[in-house]
């Protein structure tokens, strides 16, 4: 009995909490999660309160204790059996003998009520039956009906055998070889065919360009934000850029036009690393949309991302090319010109205050390495600014040219967008030299999980929600206020600001805090709660904090918008 209350705890943590898996939570019988979670050997060894055991003991014992736990022979005699091919299928394989299927018919299959389908190397998988015991809860769903590789490269555990013998006994066909075939041929007349593959659990607003977002829920699993889920804002074709013959322009200083190589850029110059946040002036637009119609992508919470970004500073370049009194006199804005180009040629361009850029506490770097590794192609190979604390739009991709100037970026995206204009201003009368370019962003956060519309069980007598913050200019979020009953009373949520089992990085200097901090509180219900409204605001250093509504910061472009972000759900 001791172990089934350990499966009944195990369960009810681990099974989904959206309505739909609810549903299939309760027509399945407990001993039967039970079994589903004692094959997974819990895990990849780790204990449960020291009882991990099961696992050493091998994967005899496993089925004899499912089948106890079951109170079924036929579980026991199916697994005694099952141990002796689990033990001869070292690697998931092609059977001749089960049917072939396209991908049509397998995306057919992308919900629990027309059955939960996936292929994995090139073989198709009906994993319906195992989703409400998926040990990472519905964030399976996200591969319904497509390739589980792009999911499983984000969790190292999948590449275990024991995994792979799981997935093994759900096998129930093939996919057919022109389909695996299919996602490499490109149409070669359309510019974007040389766009890079991106992971396919980002929802895409917009795909040519291409912009997309990570869900919510998988958007805080990570303090550093992997590589692969990080927001995607393009505005051209991505640019193929050849490292070996790429160059920097440097305008603007004493000396002339410089013209610096990628390896020049690396050895001349100390490797600096920062971990910084990027938002786009965007982020919550579709919040924005609800409340009055606004132009632009339809963001949701998560056009925002946090990684750790390495190369030289800005400053060292620009003092080691001869930026000195004599410039700084006459300079007033340093700008970017990317290497993306539209149909006229037209490239991406931006700028940002002459200060911001030769600050020694600017940390403004040219960035060659994302998350210790070389910029993905998305995110600006081979050389990218970064610009901490500073909107997304001013950190310009595949950087071309740096100009030392008295102006502005005379850009289309420095003049004539990213600005904000009164509630008032309309399509009509806006006159975009009335408002300054955005550079630092306001004191943002916005809840995370759980999402919104979805039911929480009533027998938890307790909600855990999780989220974000964040403020631009280097100003430190000092606390995040959540409610659970639409603001009025309010409780303080704990900072995860490090990733899990590591030490929590401590408070950075005054001015220079980059990064966001990921948060979390269980509150429990309000009495009587049928529905909760979910709400969460954070101040940051400055002891700035965010509006409670809309409707006094909409703009005709739905851009900054740091209300109070708020979410429903229903008590079940």
């Amino acid at each position: 009995m001791q172990h089934l209350r350990h499966c009944q705890v195990l369960t009810r943590v681990l099974l989904p909490s959206s309505h739909s898996a609810q549903q299939l939570k309760n027509n399945i019988p407990l001993a039967s999660a039970c079994s589903g979670l004692l094959s997974l050997r819990w895990g990849s060894g780790s204990s449960h309160q020291g009882h991990n055991y099961y696992s050493s003991r091998g994967p005899r014992f496993r089925y004899v204790l499912t089948g106890l736990v079951a109170g079924t022979g036929a579980v026991l005699a199916y697994g005694l059996h099952h141990n002796k091919a689990e033990q001869a299928a070292a690697s998931v394989t092609h059977t001749s003998s089960l049917p072939v299927y396209s991908q049509e018919e397998v995306t057919k299959h992308s919900s629990l009520d027309q059955g939960v389908w996936v292929t994995y190397k090139g073989s198709v998988y009906d994993i319906t039956d195992f989703v409400a015991i998926h040990p990472g809860g519905d964030k399976i769903l996200l591969a319904a009906g497509g390739a589980l590789e792009p999911f499983w490269a984000l969790y190292a555990i999948h590449g275990q055998d024991h995994v792979l013998e799981i997935l093994s006994e759900y096998k129930v066909g093939v996919l057919r070889p022109e389909d695996c075939k299919k996602q490499e041929i490109a149409n070669s007349t359309d510019p974007y065919s040389t766009d890079p593959p991106r992971h396919p659990a980002l929802i895409v607003n917009s795909l040519k360009p291409f912009n997309g977002e990570p869900p919510p829920a998988l958007l805080t699993d990570n303090y550093i934000t992997p590589s692969a889920l990080f927001f995607k804002r393009n505005h051209f074709p991505v640019p193929q850029v050849d490292p070996s013959k790429y160059r920097l322009q440097i305008e603007g200083l004493l000396g002339g036009t410089i013209s610096l190589t990628l390896e020049e850029l690396k050895s001349r110059f100390p490797k600096h690393t920062v971990t910084a946040t990027l938002q786009c002036a965007g982020n919550r637009r579709s919040d924005m949309h609800k409340a009055k119609q606004v132009k632009g992508l339809n963001w949701g919470v998560a056009a925002i991302s946090n990684a750790t970004w390495s190369g030289a500073r800005l400053r060292d370049v620009l003092y080691h090319y001869g930026f000195d009194t004599e410039v700084a006199a006459k300079a007033r804005h340093v700008q970017f010109e990317g290497l993306d180009l539209d149909v006229t040629g037209t490239s991406y361009g931006a700028s940002i205050p002459l200060n911001k850029a030769v600050s020694e506490e600017g940390d403004v770097l040219l960035a060659y390495e994302m998350n210790g590794e070389d910029l993905p192609k998305d995110h600006g190979y081979p050389v990218r600014v970064i610009v901490p604390g500073t909107v997304g739009a001013r950190n310009v991709k595949w950087l071309g040219k740096i100009i030392v100037s008295e102006e502005e970026s005379q850009s289309h995206w420095q003049q004539n967008d990213y600005k904000g204009f009164p509630p008032g201003t309309d399509w009509d009368t806006v006159d975009y030299k009335s408002a300054p370019a955005i550079q630092e962003l306001p004191v943002q956060s916005a809840i995370t999980q759980p999402a919104d519309g979805s039911i929480v069980d009533s027998n938890m007598e307790e909600v855990t929600v999780k989220g974000y913050a964040w403020s631009g200019g280097g100003r430190e979020v000092v606390r995040v206020d959540v409610s659970v009953d639409g603001g009025k009373t309010w409780h303080v949520a704990e900072f995860q600001n490090s990733e899990k089992g590591q030490k929590p990085e401590l408070s950075p200097p005054p001015g220079q805090a980059w990064a966001w901090k990921l948060w979390e509180i269980t509150i429990p219900f309000p009495e009587g709660a049928q529905e909760l409204e979910l709400v969460c605001k954070a101040v940051d250093s400055s002891y700035n904090s965010q509006p409670d509504t809309v409707l006094p910061i909409w703009n005709l472009r739905g851009v900054l918008n740091n209300s109070w972000h708020r979410v429903k759900v229903k008590v079940n």
